[in-house]
């Protein structure tokens, strides 16, 4: 039987599928790239994309051809930003090594990284993935609360690894979870049957059923783990008259005896432009937090970020070692990302651009009903495909049609959700240039698509 990931085959170009229609250097490649990378890897698009080089918020495929990236938000600062480029060249040409010999820059990014945070949050670690750092999110919380049970929102993704598959319901059906992992529906503000300043009642009753069915079961709760836009379930930013929503779900699990892993890998770094933190708008301070690669503009690098105690009850019994977490040259690229950041202010322009791109694609989607909502929080916009805006039922199909639409005038972006949510996350120096290119294509991809 064929099973599907959300997160991996609703816009795949899978190991096997026929590469006859390919123009022939991309069928060469991809035959050869399925002949020695084997069956788990997928690639974007009906015709994927063979990239080359990449420059702010644009990359180049073999041929020269320009894209505009509206997917990734890894770049953070944008492609191959020079800040970045020198300082993993300088550091990379004098020393890369590992943690256990003293270093400065560990310590000075450090000092900065948590000098962002609330001062609860005060302490670091590192390694080389969001996976890695999720794990050893619920190892810690685990060994703090005593209990083994996490709750995540029901199309979650927190990594690869054993323990943070059986946490990400998006990896499919073949990906069994844990029987110590419930889920809770997404937020979902456009069917979720509650006036917008109810929202947050409501999904504390949705955790609050599922920390019961933990207990009913002598489970105790140890984690909420959440990714604050829900970026996986759809986008759900906050909707007006329900900022903070998520603070009445996390005391529900306070209450239980568990902490609040906050995943920052998607809303963190000032993507959302309202705060250098996606768990800020909500009014929360997480015992622990995660990062992934944004942080370091792609170089593998990840962190864990927690309250004092609650580190201490892992880290005063178990001594931890990630071989090349926090080297030095995963450290020089993210000083220079945040440097960056900082500098050039990209939190604001997230902000700036940001509700210019969702006014901009909420007025080219006015008539076209198979839009049901464009929704998202600075450079993180999510556009709902729907097949009749009465029933709002997700339409998989006209995303897609949508999508390769886009990409057949080099737009590049995917879906998430069940399928039918196109995820428009570029990196952060996406302009007004960019965004006035992204509203034709967009506007030109939905008159493709019909009524």
């Amino acid at each position: 039987m064929v099973t599907r990931s959300t997160i991996m085959d609703t816009n795949a170009f899978r190991p096997g599928d026929p590469t006859g229609g390919l123009p022939p250097r991309t069928a060469e490649l991809v035959d050869r790239r399925s002949g020695v990378l084997g069956s788990a890897y997928r690639l974007f698009y009906r015709e994927p994309v063979h990239l080359v080089r990449g420059s702010g918020a644009h990359v180049f495929d073999a041929d020269g051809n320009d894209y505009l990236d509206v997917y990734n938000n890894v770049a953070s600062v944008g492609h191959a930003h020079p800040r970045v480029v020198a300082a993993i060249a300088e550091q990379a040409a004098a020393l890369n090594t590992h943690t256990r010999y003293l270093h400065e820059r560990i310590v000075d990014y450090s000092e900065a990284l948590l000098g962002t945070m609330p001062d609860e949050v005060d302490r670091v670690m590192y390694l080389c993935t969001g996976s890695e750092a999720n794990d050893l999110a619920v190892r810690v919380a685990r060994a703090h609360t005593g209990g083994t049970g996490v709750i995540v929102s029901a199309e979650a993704y927190h990594g690869n690894t054993e323990l943070t598959s059986a946490l990400s319901p998006a990896l499919g059906s073949a990906q069994e979870l844990a029987l110590d992992v419930r889920t809770v529906p997404a937020p979902d503000p456009y069917r979720t049957p509650v006036a917008a300043e109810d929202l947050g009642r409501w999904f504390a009753e949705q955790v609050a059923q599922q920390v019961a069915d933990l207990e009913r079961r002598g489970v105790r709760v140890a984690a909420f783990l959440a990714d604050s836009i829900f970026s996986s379930d759809g986008v759900f930013p906050d909707p007006a008259g329900a900022a903070g929503f998520l603070a009445p779900a996390i005391e529900v699990v306070r209450r239980a005896g568990g902490v609040f892993i906050a995943d920052e890998v998607q809303p963190g770094f000032g993507r959302t432009g309202d705060a250098m933190w996606g768990f800020a708008r909500h009014g929360v301070v997480p015992e622990i937090v995660t990062l992934g690669k944004p942080m370091a503009a792609g170089i593998p690098v990840s962190a864990l970020a927690a309250q004092t105690d609650v580190l201490a009850s892992f880290g005063d019994h178990i001594p931890y070692f990630n071989t090349y977490g926090g080297n030095p040259v995963s450290m020089a690229a993210a000083q220079a990302v945040l440097d960056v950041l900082q500098e050039d202010k990209l939190q604001d322009h997230a902000a700036d651009v940001g509700a210019r791109m969702l006014a901009a694609l909420r007025e080219a989607a006015a008539d076209h009903p198979r839009v049901g909502d464009v929704r998202g929080a600075g450079l993180y916009v999510g556009v709902d495909m729907v097949a009749d805006p009465e029933t709002k039922a997700p339409d998989v199909a006209a995303a897609l049609d949508v999508v390769e639409a886009l990409r057949e005038r080099r737009i590049l972006t995917s879906v998430c959700g069940p399928g039918n949510v196109l995820k428009l996350r570029p990196p952060l120096v996406f302009d007004d240039q960019d965004l006035d290119r992204l509203i034709d294509g967009f506007t030109d991809a939905l008159t493709a698509l019909g009524h």
